[in-house]
């Protein structure tokens, strides 16, 4: 088992050109992962940035605008424009908070979550068709590069949506 202090680079040699393979693996995989919710969301004329926002507030139902502008790490100006529209769409609510009137709790509404459960459903399909594909092994050992390649505060930031229990019967899906 390699050494994990040294991250097992004494077992590890990778050449440029394997790296190189690598990445661009990285960006075929991302647009493969992609392509079937760039097409429901070009249905709607909406794209990427509302597809994250649905996916973390169907996660954590009455999660505020300030966390989820933490999760997804853009402007306030950038997510108010991405709010508005799903606001005026009619896929998000969002609530004055109980405690704290600032702050803005956000819901899916049952169009929300349809479309939400759409665009999900169709990157699991294809997540699980390719962990079935390549085994266990392989699934535990992608999810470790990709937990390695996170900056430290995202990883964090990771693994507490990870621990956060799944709400509305989302767990298992």
């Amino acid at each position: 088992m390699p050494d994990r202090a040294t991250g097992g680079q004494a077992l590890l040699f990778l050449t440029d050109e394997q790296l190189r393979r690598g990445i661009e693996a990285m960006f075929f995989a991302y647009r493969g992962f992609t392509a079937d919710p760039d097409r429901i969301l070009a249905e709607r004329d909406l794209g990427r940035a509302h597809h994250r926002a649905l996916h973390f507030v169907a996660r954590s139902p009455g999660l505020t605008v300030g966390r989820l502008l933490l999760l997804l790490g853009v402007t306030k100006q950038s997510l108010n424009r991405v709010l508005r529209r799903l606001v005026q769409d009619g896929l998000v609510e969002a609530q004055v908070g109980r405690e704290d009137r600032r702050e803005r709790h956000l819901h899916l509404t049952e169009a929300g979550a349809a479309l939400e459960r759409a665009l999900s459903d169709a990157q699991r399909e294809r997540m699980r068709a390719a962990f079935r594909a390549a085994g266990p092994a392989a699934v535990q050992g992608f999810r470790q590069v990709l937990e390695a390649m996170m900056d430290p505060e995202l990883r964090r930031l990771f693994e507490e949506e990870r621990d956060r229990p799944a709400r509305e019967g989302r767990t298992g899906r």
